[in-house]
């Protein structure tokens, strides 16, 4: 779907996505791309920011409020970092700055569709060689266990103790990727290929954001992490901090 109020952006968008095999639903306002994912939710949505009678940040802030999972691809004039920084911050799981490259358009569209065409769950775990000093996951039942924090790969549900965490797309894989090797340390490029497999156009800044948005979902403090730490110049790391309590007052 592609939701856009310029109809000759539109268009062009839907000729190069025809072009490609692809069925394009065009909308031209917020709150019909509501209605219309509601009553058949697409592949993808391709969203414009400035929209009538509600705008793409809207229409993406209500569809991860009612977790819906379909990957949204932002489609925006504006290009101050706060701005786009925003959108992923909301659920967006990529996004674009006007004007663009079409070729760079789709590019970024089949890497989004092969992402969730691939993974109905978060797909296989990733089983690079060990990094010393790393953790085995602990792994029972199909879920990924770190401490109190549980992964359910199989449902797509993540707990905090008894507490339940609602994770984007993005959010999940990245923090499933983790889990799965408890205290290995992953560079934002990892974390990028796990989001995005090896896509040149998504930025390494989209990592920092997920990042940040796990931290306020999974820390007591997410500004004092104890789980999800920052390994200065290379990356982060998910660890038990029950676990380093114990190292501390041996």
């Amino acid at each position: 779907m592609v939701a856009e109020d310029d109809a000759k952006q539109a268009e062009l968008v839907r000729r190069y996505l025809e072009h490609e095999g692809h069925s394009v639903t065009v909308v031209g306002d917020g709150r019909t791309a509501l209605d219309k994912v509601r009553h058949r939710e697409p592949d993808l949505l391709v969203l414009d920011v400035m929209m009538p009678r509600a705008d793409g940040l809207d229409v993406v802030r209500i569809l991860r409020a009612e977790c819906r999972e379909v990957p949204v691809l932002m489609l925006t004039a504006r290009s101050t970092e706060d701005d786009l920084l925003l959108g992923l911050d909301l659920g967006a799981d990529d996004y674009m700055t006007k004007p663009f490259s079409p070729r760079e358009l789709m590019a970024r569209v089949r890497t989004l569709l092969r992402r969730n065409r691939g993974s109905t769950g978060p797909g296989p775990l990733p089983a690079p060689g060990p990094t010393p000093g790393a953790a085995d996951a602990v792994v029972e039942d199909g879920t990924l266990s770190v401490g109190t924090l549980r992964i359910d790969t199989a449902r797509h549900e993540v707990l905090v103790g008894e507490m339940p965490v609602e994770c984007t797309p993005g959010e999940f894989r990245i923090l499933t990727a983790m889990a799965a090797e408890p205290d290995r340390v992953f560079t934002r490029q990892r974390l990028l290929e796990e989001l995005h497999g090896f896509d040149k156009y998504i930025s390494g800044r989209t990592v920092d954001v997920h990042v940040m948005n796990l931290r306020k979902k999974i820390e007591h403090a997410p500004r004092r992490p104890t789980r999800l730490l920052t390994v200065f110049g290379v990356g982060y790391k998910l660890t038990d901090p029950a676990k380093k309590a114990h190292r501390a007052t041996s």
